[in-house]
Order: structure tokens, then sequence, then C-alpha cells
């Protein structure tokens, strides 16, 4: 996966020094998505099939937790194969449903710190290590392309949130 038809994205238009600043705006992004969504529209489905934009802001969250663990495992392992991160399941086993908006905006943020902390770290060399990466198909992926992907997750989702909430959805 190099580009997204659905949202626009280029992964190698994102130079990777700008990946950390780029997962830094998640936080303060999404907040403002949401800032004026009443909590019924956050948390409503469409379709059976779509995510509620709660469950979107949840999802990236987790994202941002899990490929920060693959980029510290690619650091100390060669070519690990990284553990699927079970996207689907996660919605109904982690209750992303129930979650408070507030908390979850809140878990963002923190999260993204943390990932971002881990991408400022990396030398060229860590940029360099590579890891079996699982999705959209098996592959060996380097650290750029973990990095250019996490941004595309909250870019996209962003974008998905977006659709989802129509403007007589919001309060303000």
């Amino acid at each position: 996966m190099t580009s997204c038809h659905e949202c626009g994205y280029v992964y190698e238009e994102l130079p990777v020094e700008r990946v950390p600043e780029s997962l830094r705006a998640f936080g303060p992004s999404y907040r403002e998505a949401l800032a004026s969504v009443e909590p019924e529209a956050a948390t409503a489905r469409a379709e059976t099939t779509v995510w509620s934009a709660l469950e979107y802001v949840c999802h990236l969250r987790d994202v941002l937790l899990v490929q920060r663990e693959r980029v510290v495992l690619a650091q100390v392992q060669e070519r690990p194969t990284v553990v699927p991160m079970s996207r689907e399941e996660r919605v109904a086993i982690c209750r992303y449903d129930s979650q408070p908006l507030e908390d979850v905006l809140a878990q963002l943020a923190m999260a993204s710190d943390l990932c971002v902390r881990v991408f400022e770290g990396l030398t060229p060399a860590g940029w360099d290590r590579e890891l079996v990466y699982n999705w959209p198909s098996t592959e060996v992926r380097d650290v750029r392309w973990v990095g250019r992907h996490t941004v595309h997750e909250g870019r996209h989702h962003l974008y998905d949130i977006e659709r989802l909430l129509a403007p007589s959805q919001r309060t303000g």
C-alpha cells in the first residue's frame, strides 16, 4: 500500500521527518472535529457495518499504541513478525461503544505523545529497520512505511469521522 484512493493520502509525499509532527496533530484535530457533536451522534452507527465516530477514535488510539510497540520491536529484533491487531474484534472486546468520548480523546492525545516519542528518537538506521507486517498483505516493511502508514490511519479515520457527522448532527 503506497496510496489511498479513498482519502487521497500518498505515503511517499510525507517526509519521514514530518511523521512525528503529523502524529502529534491527531489529538487536537480529533478534538476539534468532535467538539460540537452531540454524544448520541458520536456513538451512532450510520450502518451496522460502519463504525461510529467514537469507535474510530478508540481505534486510532489503539493503533498508535500498537504501532509504537511494533516500532520498538523492530529496533530490538531482527525483522520481527508483528502480531495482527485484530481491529474488528477489538471493537467488541474492548467495548469501544461504552467509553466516554472525552476520556477517549484524552487517551488519544496520550497515545499520540507516546508514539511520537519513539518516532522522534529514531536514527537513520532506526528508520531502515524492517519488520514483517501483516496488512494489507504480509510483507517486509521498513519503519519509514510504518510511520507513514500510522499517519495514514489517523488522517483516513478523521476523514471517515467527517463523512459520518453530517452538519445536521452538530450542535454549533
